[in-house]
């Protein structure tokens, strides 16, 4: 079997190297056991103030993009998966590497039910204006 055909199972020429999530992840389908629930709407952002976050040597390439994602700005766990062209499983996993290391932070944004009503808002305006 010559090179070529060897090597050409890892690599496709019109999609460029091929590398399978389960192996990005070590075979996880579950963020680690920090409990938290990584939703599509779950916001993560960069933990500056971590030991060691610029410390990044121990990370794989995709865990470094998620990263550099975050710098940026806080992201949705569905706008880093597509961010990165990942499938959400293997984001979610990945980011569960991260937050056991401390190196990202994630919220949730407001539910719906408790937000103020928008009747109090537009009274709160109105006082506003009337000062």
């Amino acid at each position: 079997m010559s090179e070529g055909a060897a090597g050409s199972q890892w690599y496709d020429n019109e999609a460029g190297p091929l590398v399978r999530p389960y192996a990005m992840t070590g075979g996880r389908t579950q963020p680690g056991p920090t409990g938290v629930r990584f939703d599509l709407i779950a916001l993560v952002g960069l933990d500056t103030g971590a030991p060691g976050s610029d410390d990044d040597s121990l990370l794989g390439p995709e865990h470094r993009h998620l990263i550099d994602l975050c710098r940026v700005e806080i992201q949705s766990v569905a706008e880093l998966a597509a961010g990165t062209d990942l499938p959400v499983g293997v984001v979610r996993v990945l980011l569960g590497d991260l937050l056991e290391r401390g190196l990202v932070t994630v919220s949730r944004p407001v539910p719906p039910a408790q937000l103020p009503d928008e009747r109090i808002l537009h009274e709160v305006i109105e006082g506003l204006r009337a000062l």
